[in-house]
């Protein structure tokens, strides 16, 4: 089979290589699952750059997220086992973690439903307590995690206020319901949220990208608001000051979402139960900006990297190069 293996550590677009290799073979309590999509996340940027808080033997293939097959035939979410990712043809899944794909979707909507969303759902639902009529501020709000916030915000029944960096990035932000669009680029963050929300403050901050962002959560998050942390995209982790949350009365809660697959997997079934019917409902659905070959999962890891895309990028091993399935 084709798969792109990682055999030193360095940016995607460098240490990414396409070889030829033998199946998987599924380990105790494993399953093989052809790929049907794989969805590009951030994390594996992380992972070729050997920053991710898992760090896979080299040489390994990335990929964290899929829509597979499984040998009888049932379409299935799952998130591989490193070090065999989902950029491949085959790769290898625990079974007990499987989850059925959601038939409202295709192969590379359903395969971005599965992390983004479950992380947005933990983190709005779980952790931050997002209630009807509140406001809430998303952070990078076209990018994959961010665009998953706005609408399950949405369908929560909150004021979606989205930052994006840049004039096609608000146009995106727009068109996924964002009730405010603040661009960063040419905005005053802090100012614009306080406009918007007449000086109160955002009630929940969903926040991945950290550095400035953080900072600029802390002065726009309001009385008894809650800001949710889920990682560092921009590369800075800041440090939160905390007689400021004493003083403000504020809330920091951090989500790291795949804890929940050791400590409480019960809540990840319950959780995609729940993204399945808002998806049958039509109330969420991924955007997925770009659908590319197997031979193009390098360079679309990159692009995410480097924070150029919208929405999601996803690797479907089945189409060709000229675009057919």
């Amino acid at each position: 089979m084709q798969a792109w293996q990682v055999h030193r550590n360095g940016e995607p677009g460098e240490v990414m290589r396409l070889d030829r290799t033998e199946p998987p073979t599924p380990g105790d309590g494993q399953v093989l699952l052809k790929v049907r999509a794989a969805n590009v996340n951030f994390p594996d940027a992380l992972l070729c750059r050997g920053q991710y808080q898992v760090r896979p033997p080299l040489p390994f293939t990335p990929g964290v997220e899929v829509c597979g097959e499984t040998e009888d035939g049932r379409r299935v979410l799952a998130t591989p086992a490193l070090p065999y990712g989902g950029f491949a043809e085959y790769t290898v899944a625990d079974a007990a973690a499987l989850l059925p794909a959601p038939d409202a979707l295709d192969d590379a909507e359903a395969a971005a439903l599965h992390i983004g969303y479950q992380t947005g759902w933990f983190g709005l639902h779980r952790r931050a307590g997002l209630e009807a009529g509140e406001t809430l501020l998303v952070h990078a709000a076209a990018g994959g995690v961010g665009s998953a916030a706005v609408q399950l915000g949405k369908a929560a029944g909150a004021r979606v206020i989205g930052v994006v960096g840049g004039a096609a990035k608000a146009a995106v932000a727009r068109e996924l319901g964002c009730d405010v669009v603040i661009d960063r680029h040419t905005e005053d963050v802090v100012a614009a949220v306080k406009e918007a929300t007449g000086g109160r403050g955002a009630d929940v901050v969903y926040d991945p990208v950290g550095g400035e962002a953080y900072a600029q959560s802390a002065k726009a998050v309001a009385f008894e608001g809650r800001i949710v942390v889920l990682g560092f995209a921009s590369g800075t982790i800041p440090a939160p000051a905390l007689n400021h949350a004493l003083v403000k009365n504020y809330s920091i809660l951090g989500l790291h979402w795949g804890l929940y697959n050791t400590k409480n997997p019960k809540l990840v079934r319950h959780c995609h139960e729940q993204l399945t019917e808002l998806a049958a409902q039509g109330a969420v659905k991924p955007l997925v900006s770009e659908r590319v070959p197997l031979g193009g999962a390098a360079a679309a890891v990159q692009r995410v990297a480097d924070g150029v895309t919208t929405g999601r990028v996803v690797v479907l091993p089945g189409l060709t190069e000229g675009g057919a399935a």
